[in-house]
C-alpha cells in the first residue's frame, strides 16, 4: 500500500503511512495501523525511507497511529509522537482512511 497525503482541520498537510499486521489469540484478527506524520512538503514527499517506520518515535513530524480492528470496524488513535491531533483532526482523519478503505481503487499503486 501507498502513503496517503491530504489535509486535516485548518489545512495541515499529513501522510498516512499504512501498517498491516496479524495476530493470533486463538482466532485471526487483522490489525490495520495507520501512522500519522505532518508532511511539510505540501503534497507528496517524495521516496519513502525503508526505516521510517522504526524511527517514527523519534521524528518530530510523527503524530501517532490510528488503529482499525476486524470484525466491528473499531478504532483507536494513540498519541504517540512529539504532536498530538485534535479529536476533530483525528476524526477527520478517520473518516480519509475509511473512505480509502472502502474504496481500495483509490489507492495508488
Amino acid at each position: 500500500m501507498q502513503p496517503l497525503y491530504f489535509n486535516v482541520g485548518s489545512g495541515m498537510p499529513v501522510m498516512i503511512l499504512p501498517d498491516v499486521k496479524t495476530h493470533l489469540d486463538g482466532h485471526p484478527v487483522l490489525t490495520y495501523t495507520y501512522n500519522i506524520f505532518k508532511n511539510g512538503k505540501h503534497g507528496k514527499a517524495g521516496p519513502i525511507k525503508q526505516d521510517m517506520q522504526l524511527t517514527k518515535s523519534s521524528n518530530p513530524d510523527y503524530m501517532g497511529y490510528i488503529t482499525f480492528e476486524e470484525p466491528g470496524k473499531l478504532f483507536s488513535y494513540t498519541a504517540d509522537g512529539q504532536q498530538d491531533l485534535n479529536s476533530g483532526e483525528v476524526q477527520e482523519i478517520i473518516e480519509t482512511i475509511t473512505h480509502y478503505r472502502e474504496n481500495p481503487s483509490l489507492w495508488e499503486i
